[in-house]
């Protein structure tokens, strides 16, 4: 099992297992040339049917005409309709820069992991391809990064400044430091996506990056509502020990300054162990099937490039590579 390492330790055992480095996620760049978020062919897959490609909804105003059969009622214009006494429909334009939004998770439970990383160092990966995504697409980033105690907002901007300065945030977010993981945990993820819903615009393509835990009624009505005016991508993150008990045995398990020991000789306990995690995945996956959001799944063992390239339809390889 990992074994936490003071936050402070600058060894290079330390990084990109407990911790991750500005580096690191800087070199991340050359990765992110293969995920192309503006692709027709990026879909949404749920119990093997697919959804539509994203919807691109990010779109400007451009001009009104008068009306035509088969225009989208939705799209009248009222007010021009009004003055001339003739129907109007609004033209509009997609979004040259549609707003990249990266929803980043790192409370207490982000800070664990057995195999490769914790799952913080994993989300902070993945945001980082995504930031350099955006800058490569001409996109413009922001997005929250948050833990139980602090929050850092960032308003969307556009650029390969913008994504350093995300990933900036990313490695020098309070919750890295260990006093401040210790202190009590007074921020939800309905406060977090209480703010996201303020920084974000209708059109934005929002990525929520955690391991849902604790995801309660009101959080899921906020992510309703976030979802009725942009498309939103839920990445899970999870360590396969969440998933599965090891063999039977006697285990000590350490958060780097207490140890317990872990007894998995149970197998009844191990398989309810087991199906206490699946209930929890079907819960996310058919909250997201319902709100008609794209659900990807990424542990810290997998090959996280191409498990995020297969989840958004980039990519039909199936990769079982550790990294």
């Amino acid at each position: 099992m990992t074994k936490q390492v003071h936050p402070e330790t600058s060894s290079v055992e330390a990084d990109d297992i407990v911790r991750i480095s500005q580096s690191s996620l800087i070199g991340l760049n050359r990765d992110a040339s293969q995920i192309q978020l503006r692709s027709a062919n990026i879909r949404a897959q749920f119990n093997g049917q697919y959804l539509s490609a994203f919807k691109g909804r990010g779109m400007e105003f451009d001009e009104s005409r008068p009306y035509q059969p088969g225009d989208d009622i939705r799209a009248m214009d009222w007010r021009v309709t009004a003055r001339t006494g003739k129907a109007h429909s609004k033209v509009f334009r997609e979004e040259r820069e549609r707003p990249i939004l990266l929803w980043v998770d790192y409370r207490e439970t982000m800070f664990f992991g057995t195999q490769q990383h914790f799952k913080s160092v994993l989300a902070a990966k993945i945001a980082a391809l995504l930031a350099w995504s955006a800058a490569n697409n001409g996109d413009r980033l922001g997005g929250l990064i948050f833990s139980g105690q602090s929050h850092v907002e960032l308003r969307p901007s556009r650029g390969k400044s913008a994504s350093l300065h995300f990933i900036k945030q990313l490695t020098q977010h309070p919750a890295w430091s260990k006093d401040h993981s210790q202190k009590e945990q007074t921020h939800g993820a309905a406060d977090a996506l209480a703010r996201l819903q303020r920084v974000s615009k209708p059109g934005s393509l929002v990525f929520l990056i955690s391991d849902f835990r604790n995801m309660d009624e009101l959080s899921w009505s906020r992510v309703s509502l976030l979802r009725r005016h942009s498309d939103v991508v839920f990445i899970s993150i999870h360590d396969p020990l969440e998933e599965h008990l090891p063999p039977a045995g006697i285990y000590k398990v350490s958060d780097g300054e207490n140890e317990v020991n872990l007894n998995t000789y149970d197998k009844f306990e191990r398989e309810q162990y087991h199906q206490r995690y699946l209930i929890q995945q079907n819960l996310l996956q058919s909250k997201c099937r319902k709100l008609g959001m794209r659900y990807i799944s990424i542990s810290t063992q997998d090959d996280y490039t191409q498990a995020l390239l297969q989840g958004l339809g980039l990519t039909t390889k199936t990769s079982k590579v550790k990294r």
